[in-house]
């Protein structure tokens, strides 16, 4: 991953993820610093293709620069069952608001979809982050070798009903 760092002051919007994105989301997956050292395996040989974007509600957070847009995060809701599957913000833009933008963004699309409750099971470094972001712990999803051999806290945001207004800008 790059060093860069995104401008704070930059527009950041959120749109639903295209087949073109495909590439980017993996290398924003293959490359996330939470899955360094003892984590890697979990998304060693990771792909996000179009075909999980096709069938998934997948939204991207793109923020302007000089090449028209930059892919900053992204998430990926599963209706059935209600999951929230994927959701990583690139290093660089972490601490920027992004990863919350993100949840409000994929709670008001759940609302949408007339679901009342979304389930994520959480990276062990991204625990203390769902818990900010209003995630309550539900349980554990026990370890699943070789690729994840280590047990995962298990976290469920209740999707309240109602309007809360436009989650899709920062």
């Amino acid at each position: 991953m790059s060093s860069r760092t995104f401008p704070i002051n930059q527009p950041i919007t959120v749109r639903r993820a295209v087949a073109r994105d495909a590439k980017r989301l993996t290398r924003l997956v293959r490359g996330s610093g939470a899955y360094e050292g003892k984590y890697a395996a979990a998304v060693a040989g990771y792909r996000v293709g179009p075909d999980y974007i096709e069938a998934h509600r997948a939204f991207v957070a793109v923020g302007a620069d000089e090449h028209g847009g930059r892919v900053l995060g992204f998430y990926s809701l599963v209706l059935a069952p209600p999951e929230l599957d994927l959701l990583f913000v690139a290093d660089e833009a972490q601490g920027r608001g992004i990863g919350r933008l993100l949840v409000a963004h994929m709670q008001s699309e759940a609302r949408a979809a007339g679901l009342d409750r979304v389930k994520v099971v959480s990276h062990l470094p991204a625990e203390g982050f769902y818990h900010r972001a209003g995630a309550v712990r539900i349980g554990t999803a026990l370890a699943n070798p070789p690729a994840v051999p280590w047990d995962r806290p298990e976290f469920e945001f209740r999707i309240p009903s109602g309007l809360l207004g436009d989650p899709g800008t920062l």
